[in-house]
């Protein structure tokens, strides 16, 4: 494990001499380590214990899995390889079941193996293959960022909720590289940030990361989202996405609904920001499965007790917003405004991803 402290060309998550390397986010922000893994099965632990966390991140994530569990395979045959990728695509898919572009990674992975020829091949493919999409995620951050850019005044108070920022993704940011490509078009904005219990990606990542790139920001408890909004505290929201599905219906980290119930009770315009790889086109917004994560994520915090012995806990981690919350959905291709289903549907026809 190596440290490092410039966090400006900093990767999330990086594919380096045949090694997956991350930043551990369970140690932000008072340490950056970085993690490297050779075994996929490590891949899918970062997953589950949130060492890397953040849709396109996990996607990316994913993908990178798959390309280990092909260097692995000591396959000598086609199907003996894609054999040994189905059972590990399947290990690393059910780290986390709500995120849809994991599910969209190692489909892609699966998509380029099949169309090699030799294991030998295949293997140059998919390491190839999963290092484009790493790419790539940053370029749609950026432009995602810029189509978002024109929605926000100079002078603007944003709200964001959870982390979707550099760490969420490759580099750069969904909902934060929209608010970064607002200060880089030259308008001046603060932001406040809700600490985002139980695990605190608010104040641990979100705070973390726009202090060190010099933005004025505010952290606030999760229960003061109500007071920021009616004294006139906050002009827009956006967040990030970890699912959405084709009639608009976000599923985003937990208390996010109650972000977008407020916004629109004191008339804030509330965006979400998300790559076209975080839109199901498939599933209703009852078939999506919101994650449950283990009590211990509230009944304490670390190793402070801050809960009664054997206290019953439930704790989604995720919550869906309904599409007459949200003022937009910013995408590469644009920004999605209601109808959702005619909108969403059109950002697919503009050249598909």
């Amino acid at each position: 494990m190596t440290e490092h402290n410039d966090i400006s060309s900093l990767k999330t998550v990086e594919w380096k001499d045949n090694k997956v390397v991350m930043i551990d986010q369970t140690k932000l922000p008072n340490q950056l380590i970085f993690v490297e893994y050779d075994d996929f099965n490590q891949v899918a632990d970062a997953i589950r214990t949130l060492v890397v966390r953040g849709a396109p991140a996990i996607g990316v994530s994913g993908a990178f899995g798959l390309a280990l569990a092909a260097l692995q395979s000591k396959g000598t045959t086609k199907d003996e390889l894609i054999s040994d990728l189905e059972k590990a695509k399947q290990i690393l898919f059910e780290t986390r079941p709500t995120a849809v572009n994991l599910a969209w990674g190692l489909e892609k992975i699966m998509n380029t193996a099949k169309s090699g020829d030799s294991p030998q091949q295949i293997k140059e493919l998919v390491v190839s293959e999963a290092k484009k999409m790493a790419d790539e995620d940053i370029e749609i951050n950026k432009t995602m960022g810029k189509n978002g850019s024109i929605l926000f005044d100079d002078n603007d108070t944003i709200m964001t909720h959870c982390n979707a920022g550099a760490l969420a993704t490759v580099a750069y940011g969904t909902a934060l590289g929209v608010i970064r490509a607002t200060k880089e078009s030259g308008k001046n904005v603060k932001v406040i940030a809700t600490e985002t219990r139980p695990i605190q990606q608010g104040s641990r990542l979100t705070a973390f990361e726009l202090k060190h790139d010099g933005f004025d920001v505010s952290l606030i408890p999760d229960t003061a989202v109500g007071y920021s909004m009616a004294n006139g505290l906050v002009n827009k929201v956006v967040v990030g996405a970890d699912r959405i599905v084709k009639t608009g219906h976000v599923f985003n980290k937990i208390g996010t609904y109650q972000v977008a119930t407020m916004a629109k009770q004191h008339g804030i315009p509330f965006y979400v920001a998300a790559p076209l790889s975080t839109i199901d086109m498939k599933s209703k917004a009852e078939d999506v499965i919101i994650e449950m994560r283990k009590g211990s994520e509230v009944t304490g915090i670390g190793d402070k007790k801050t809960a009664p012995d054997d206290i019953n806990v439930i704790n989604p981690a995720f919550d869906m917003t309904p599409p007459e919350l949200i003022s937009g959905i910013i995408t590469e291709k644009g920004v999605a405004q209601p109808p959702y289903e005619e909108s969403i549907a059109k950002l697919f026809e503009s050249g598909n991803s």
